[in-house]
């Protein structure tokens, strides 16, 4: 599938200090791509200069082929939601939507035409003329996605636009989002810090640290194959530990040996060792290589949080079966659970 948006060694300074270094990446046409990571990473900046709010300071973006690096944002096919929405309070809904149509000189009965069909979209018919003071946070939400959507652009971009919204709309929003861009076939990149709106939207997820890529890929991978210590610890909740690579699908925790699936390491090298909590198995003391004592239990709705003390080392577990603490438990996993990565941060 064709690429849409590229950016090749994409960098940003303010002053001395560098808020994205050299970032390659590019977009296909109708992909859901976010940008995942904390505060501080980059992936706001990243968006501002891909809506041309930003200039790089050195790199390319390139749309469609052609470099856009000082093209005015009004000028692009590119949209912004912002996280405040920017709406202007003194317009109705109408005039809200309506207001990039009308700056394009668009026909009267056009203009209605689409704004009709954006509010049947963001499922607001009948709110014309309503106030923007009286809107919810999500309704508003709405109305800043419909305005941007009018203008059709071949992009929209998303800074965090969720994030004022409480958890059950929040959810409720995922969904909606989701299904506007593949009903709609547009390009969105989304801004976020929140992994469970990531891996829920996303066709691709990029996760940045300190203004690095350090992992592209599906929700799935991300997930199941995290390149080192940062994505697993920042993806969900891990068990990390420190292990030594002993050979092809052989490796040792805590001076056991275990198999694995991982190949390709030096043999006797350190290694990072990931096991999701949701992997590992609470049986008997006797019927496991690594055994420990239960030291919290916390009740989630669909599984119990148990934290169990084992060589040093405390062990995160999802069970569905609840524990009682200061119980001798086993912790057990199958070796495709275990996921081996290079120490150190990794420049993608």
């Amino acid at each position: 599938m064709a690429r849409l948006i590229e950016t090749k060694g994409l960098t940003k300074r303010f002053g001395e200090d560098i808020v994205v270094d050299n970032l390659n990446l590019w977009v296909k046409k109708n992909e859901f791509l976010t940008l995942l990571g904390p505060s501080g990473c980059g992936k706001t900046t990243t968006l501002r200069m891909i809506g041309g709010f930003e200039f790089p300071t050195s790199g390319d973006i390139i749309f469609n082929g052609e470099i856009i690096n000082h093209v005015p944002p009004y000028k692009r096919q590119i949209n912004t939601v912002f996280q405040k929405y920017a709406l202007f309070p003194h317009l109705n809904v109408y005039e809200n939507i309506a207001f990039g149509l009308r700056l394009k000189k668009i026909a009267e009965d056009d203009i209605k035409n689409k704004v009709k069909k954006m509010l049947e979209l963001v499922n607001l018919n009948g709110f014309e003329k309503r106030r923007i003071a009286s809107l919810s946070g999500g309704q508003q939400q709405r109305i800043a996605i419909a305005r941007a959507l009018v203008n059709e652009p071949a992009v929209l971009l998303l800074d965090e636009p969720l994030g004022a919204l409480d958890l059950k709309l929040r959810k409720e929003m995922q969904l909606e989002l989701k299904g506007m861009q593949k009903e709609l076939g547009i390009t969105f990149i989304y801004v976020t810090h929140d992994q469970e709106e990531a891996l829920t939207m996303s066709d691709k997820i990029i996760i940045m640290n300190k203004g690095i890529i350090q992992q592209i890929g599906s929700p799935i991978d991300i997930y199941n194959e995290p390149v080192n210590a940062f994505v697993a610890d920042f993806i969900g909740e891990s068990n990390i530990t420190s292990g030594i690579m002993l050979d092809d699908y052989r490796v040792s925790i805590n001076g056991i040996e275990f198999c694995c699936v991982d190949k390709g390491f030096q043999k006797e090298e350190k290694v990072d060792v990931v096991i999701r909590p949701e992997d590992i198995i609470l049986t008997a003391p006797d019927d496991s290589y690594i055994s420990g004592v239960v030291h919290s239990v916390t009740f989630k709705g669909v599984h119990y949080e148990i934290m169990v003390r084992a060589q040093e080392h405390t062990w995160i577990i999802h069970s569905t079966t609840c524990s009682e603490n200061g119980a001798e438990v086993g912790l057990c996993f199958e070796p495709e659970n275990i996921h081996i990565m290079k120490k150190g941060d990794v420049n993608v």
